[in-house]
């Protein structure tokens, strides 16, 4: 492990952590708000962090090579804590957050697009703390490393390194031979699809705010939005249209939206056993949810029930966590249904959460191949998906990643009923927390919020959003004595 070379990058990242704090602060100054102050002098102590880190002797000595792997997950993890921290300590200094604890809990929720938060009126917030929790969904969704490497040449000399230990998925499809033009691309299809739904939001009657609020956080499938009631309180059929549509996008693979827009390739869409399973799965969810609503008489007609339905179920599957009813109040059927949903998330390469449909398929496959050989044990047979051949190695690893991942959630569902709350909050808010969600079941329901949660609690929900989003093994690798040993 080279020092000057994670310096140099960690100043790097600092830089950019600058950026996206004076972003908020440059609304404050446009709406005219008392707090202006705080982003800016948040930014200027990062600043000279920044300078301080780069003008290090190991710093400016470091070698300009390539990122070794280990320095790669190294920078990663630090690239987010660097920015979380700063941007909690903003919140802090704002004084509308409950306490150190929630300010972190607030920031790791916005930058890996959980959408969890403390506040009980949003509404109240001023008009950059909400920007800001948007604005932090729209750069933890494509990944604040990638961003990075799009934008900082030097980091793209190792960039795959990064890029793989960041990217959600198995692997890392790149675009482009130089991982920093790969960046480029997918940022640009990024924005494009972002300001697609803020025209289509204004079309509906949204406030200009709004619709870019709205879609950052639809983009990011973080769920932050700028209404205590969420989208409910547009009462806008068209715009909770207009989201679901975006948030089904938003949690398919963007290298492969990427080659669907701009390489002319459409048939790679259905092509893809990943999209055909996500799109299985949530209509199946949405008839039988919809049938469950409607025969339980939680609502008068079928249309009603299918609406209701249909949002929610997207929201949920998606890991963008918007609302427009009170699911909690549904029967257990359709709770335990988008418990499941939770659980299973969208595509990889995408910015929802979950274990990833890709690794769904995996599994299943894995599991009728061992029955196959519980038939005939001398059968010799390669596991393909989507005409690909799936490597041994993968199927370990992935196997590794559904033990590693369900005793991460049963460890933080355990602390968090030792904490204090009750079975279904503290599993369902590990769920959430593990899964970049927002909402869950009981006291962290759809309608109430993490306020309640003791401040212990609050970091451990924010190391699982990490752990969640980051895709476990890239931070759990830095626990392994093995990680730290020389050579």
């Amino acid at each position: 492990m080279r020092a000057g070379v994670i310096q140099r990058v960690v100043s790097r990242l600092l830089w950019f952590t600058v950026v996206a704090l004076v972003v908020p602060g440059l609304v404050s100054i446009v709406a005219r708000e008392s707090i202006w102050w705080v982003w800016l002098a948040t930014a200027g102590i990062a600043a000279l962090l920044a300078y301080g880190v780069s003008h290090l002797d190991a710093a400016k000595e470091a070698p300009k090579d390539s990122l070794r792997r280990r320095e790669g997950f190294l920078a990663v993890v630090l690239g987010w804590m660097v920015l979380v921290f700063f941007t909690a300590v903003a919140y802090h200094l704002t004084g509308l957050f409950p306490g150190f604890a929630a300010t972190i809990f607030e920031s790791m929720s916005g930058y890996t697009t959980t959408g969890a938060t403390v506040i009980g009126d949003i509404e109240a917030l001023p008009a950059s703390i909400l920007f800001m929790r948007s604005w932090s969904h729209w750069i933890g969704g494509m990944g604040i490393i990638v961003l990075s490497v799009a934008i900082l040449p030097e980091l793209a000399v190792g960039g795959m390194q990064l890029f793989a230990a960041e990217a959600s998925g198995i692997d890392a499809d790149k675009l482009a031979p130089r991982i920093a033009q790969t960046a480029r691309r997918l940022w640009i299809l990024y924005l494009a699809i972002t300001l697609a739904q803020m025209v289509m939001l204004l079309a509906g009657g949204m406030s200009a705010f709004d619709a870019l609020n709205h879609s950052m956080a639809t983009i990011a499938t973080g769920g932050f939005s700028t209404k205590n009631a969420s989208i409910a309180g547009f009462h806008s059929l068209y715009i909770e249209i207009v989201i679901m549509v975006f948030m089904y996008v938003s949690a398919l693979s963007f290298t492969l939206q990427y080659r669907v827009l701009f390489e002319a390739q459409p048939r790679k869409l259905w092509q893809s056993a990943e999209v055909r399973l996500y799109t299985l799965i949530l209509g199946a969810a949405i008839v039988l949810i919809a049938a469950s609503l409607y025969l339980s008489g939680s609502y008068d007609s079928v249309g009603d029930s299918l609406r209701y339905s249909s949002f929610q179920t997207i929201s949920i599957m998606t890991t963008t966590g918007f609302g427009t009813a009170d699911f909690d109040l549904w029967p257990d059927f359709c709770r335990f249904l988008l418990v499941t949903l939770m659980l299973i998330g969208g595509c990889a390469g995408s910015t929802a959460g979950g274990v990833k449909i890709i690794r769904l398929l995996v599994v299943l496959k894995h599991s009728v191949h061992q029955l196959r050989k519980l038939i005939r044990p001398r059968l010799v047979q390669s596991m393909h998906i989507g005409g690909r051949d799936v490597p041994s190695e993968t199927t370990e690893a992935v196997l590794g990643f559904f033990l590693l991942y369900f005793v991460a959630l049963s460890i933080g569902a355990l602390v968090l009923t030792a904490l204090g709350m009750d079975l279904v909050s503290g599993a369902t808010a590990s769920i959430s927390a593990m899964n970049s969600i927002g909402p869950g079941l009981g006291t962290v329901g759809a309608v109430r919020n993490f306020a309640d949660v003791p401040d212990a609690g609050m970091y451990v929900l924010s190391f699982g959003m990490l752990l969640g989003r980051l895709e476990i093994y890239t931070v759990l690798v830095l626990f392994s004595s093995h990680f730290w040993r020389r050579g």
